[in-house]
């Protein structure tokens, strides 16, 4: 079994998600600059595996920090954590992991630097674990969703790739199959960063899972045909009100869903919840390199100059989402109460 990524003698090794499927090779960052590299240009991406390499990263930037004193110390740590934070705008995991660090560190300030740096490296590695046990319960909630025999279309990669392991939405159907339910899997490939075709599709066959690949505009034809039972998806970020935050495209395969009467699942860790919003129309999205369009594999697939626009990500309004499942159950509407409670705010 691959590791997404571990953190082992002062290295955070990651597997470069870039060159899958036809070359599984690691990336070994040794600072909190090609942590941040790293995420930027997707090498990992996934908002829990993005907080969990914030994290790591946030260890390896206090590993190099020289300072005798907290005092000295902390501002250091501050300007490499805000630096850090530039790296995805969309993802609400990179700024909680870097909050959870920072806070971690005021809370720890009496230890010496040696003792702080080391507790700071528990508290990332403590990250990594949560998350992996997070989507195991998250799957073990969300499989009770999915009938024995079902057809399950995914959007994007919210598989372990996307997580510390197991995965979120992908993890919602491993666990089905390992409750020894007859489960295939249809994956739109997505546009323009193929995640599905190239992170999805290895995901499943690797456990044998059956999987078919589809473009994305195809989903309407097969959900018309009736070979599409439920849709179950990641988030980057939800809002208070469970509008979600997705790659783009979920949101015209959630309208397609409702369409064809097909229930719509969202998949995410608590921490992917931002209640500071109070809808959707506040996530930041994010808008990457137009050459992402207008090339597949640097090869150019578009005209020279042609205007291209590449927003990442869109959001799903809450109406059409049937149900978030998380690691502390599955919130139903009306989502401003139910994700409230979950996440222990009421």
């Amino acid at each position: 079994m691959f590791k997404t990524i571990e953190y082992v003698d002062g290295v955070v090794r990651m597997i470069d998600q870039t060159k899958l499927p036809l070359e599984k090779l690691y990336v070994d960052c040794r600072t909190v600059e090609e942590v941040g590299r790293a995420i930027k240009t997707m090498v990992i991406r996934g908002a829990p595996a993005i907080g969990v390499a914030a994290a790591m990263g946030i260890s390896l930037a206090a590993e190099s920090i020289q300072a005798d004193d907290f005092g000295a110390f902390y501002p250091l740590l501050e300007e490499r954590c805000a630096e850090l934070g530039k790296s995805r705008p969309t993802a609400v995991n990179l700024a909680w992991a870097i909050d959870r660090m920072k806070r971690v560190a005021k809370d720890h300030k009496g230890m010496g630097i040696a003792s702080l740096k080391d507790r700071l490296k528990r508290e990332a590695l403590a990250i990594y674990e949560e998350d992996i046990a997070a989507n195991r319960a998250m799957g073990e909630f969300g499989q009770a969703l999915v009938p024995d025999g079902s057809a399950a279309l995914t959007h994007c990669n919210a598989g372990a790739l996307a997580t510390a392991g197991f995965g979120t939405a992908l993890g919602v159907i491993r666990a089905a199959v390992n409750a020894g339910k007859r489960v295939r899997v249809l994956a739109n490939e997505t546009r323009p960063f193929l995640q599905g075709a190239r992170l999805t599709v290895w995901e499943l066959k690797e456990d044998g899972i059956p999987v078919k690949l589809i473009t994305d505009n195809m989903c309407g034809f097969f959900m018309k045909k009736k070979q599409i039972d439920l849709v179950v998806v990641g988030a980057d970020r939800i809002a208070a009100n469970g509008d979600v935050a997705n790659k783009i495209g979920t949101y015209m395969v959630a309208v397609m869903a409702r369409e064809h009467d097909i229930p719509f699942y969202v998949a995410a860790p608590i921490s992917t919840l931002d209640l500071s919003l109070p809808t959707g129309d506040e996530i930041p999205i994010e808008e990457r390199s137009p050459d992402e369009v207008a090339f597949i594999n640097n090869k150019r697939i578009a005209p020279e100059g042609v205007e291209v626009a590449h927003p990442a990500f869109d959001v799903t309004p809450n109406r059409l989402v049937s149900a978030i499942i998380t690691e502390k159950g599955i919130a139903l509407p009306p989502y401003a109460e139910s994700l409230a409670r979950l996440a222990g705010k009421k």
